[in-house]
């Protein structure tokens, strides 16, 4: 399997498919194709009919959208258990992700992605904070409901579900938005999952940087030079 996905430093969309593949054990190789460069359009239509990233290639299929990708690769190794077991569990877990494909678009615009920075907290708005609160409700009640005392996940163990919200975990940490203790915890345990520090390392590492994604918010640390000085 052959996972095409963008800079891993800001693409949250790659990073949910790359995750789930990793901490699932799933072998493949990927490439990385780095955004707003000349020949990036290019280079993504040679893999992607959309123009657009991930996209992963599997012998004849061709599967693109992260949760397409997560979907497929669920089927195809149903021993993996990617979803949590259970009718009510599972359709919770697909319930919540397809929310988050779909929705929080305040803080998915005002807070992008950007692992190699801290920033300082934006102007909490009432959209901000609404998606906040609904983002806190969401994964309390999932864990109240399915996890069971399992381990420290939505549903007790690393599902596709975690994966899907890894991103909304960065965001809450890089501009330090207000959050309560039990969301902090959920936090820490994706932020130190093996498959996250991972992608992580190597983010830190990537040479490309986009403007956009850099400015308008102040920075509070740099940790992308903070990597460059421990190599």
């Amino acid at each position: 399997m052959h996972l095409v996905i963008a800079n891993k430093l800001y693409s949250s969309w790659s990073m949910r498919p790359w995750l789930v593949m990793r901490a699932f054990g799933l072998p493949f190789t990927e490439t990385v194709i780095p955004l707003r460069e000349p020949d990036t359009r290019a280079r993504i239509l040679a893999y992607s009919p959309t123009g657009k990233l991930p996209v992963l290639v599997d012998g004849e299929a061709v599967v693109w959208e992260s949760l397409a990708i997560i979907s497929y690769l669920a089927d195809r190794f149903p021993e993996k258990q990617m979803w949590p077991k259970g009718p009510a569990a599972l359709a919770h877990a697909k319930a919540i992700a397809m929310e988050m494909h779909a929705g929080f678009q305040t803080m998915r615009q005002t807070c992008a992605m950007n692992l190699g920075k801290r920033f300082a907290t934006p102007p909490m708005t009432e959209d901000l904070r609404a998606n906040i609160e609904r983002i806190e409700d969401m994964w309390r009640g999932a864990r109240r409901r399915f996890s069971n005392g399992a381990g420290p996940y939505l549903f007790g163990a690393f599902t596709a579900a975690d994966a899907m919200y890894a991103p909304v975990v960065t965001r809450l940490d890089t501009y330090a938005l207000p959050v309560a203790d039990d969301t902090r915890a959920y936090m820490d345990a994706v932020l130190r999952h093996p498959a996250f520090l991972e992608w992580k390392a190597a983010a830190l590492a990537e040479p490309w940087r986009i403007p956009d994604y850099e400015t308008g918010h102040t920075v509070i640390e740099d940790l992308t030079a903070a990597a460059v000085k421990a190599v």
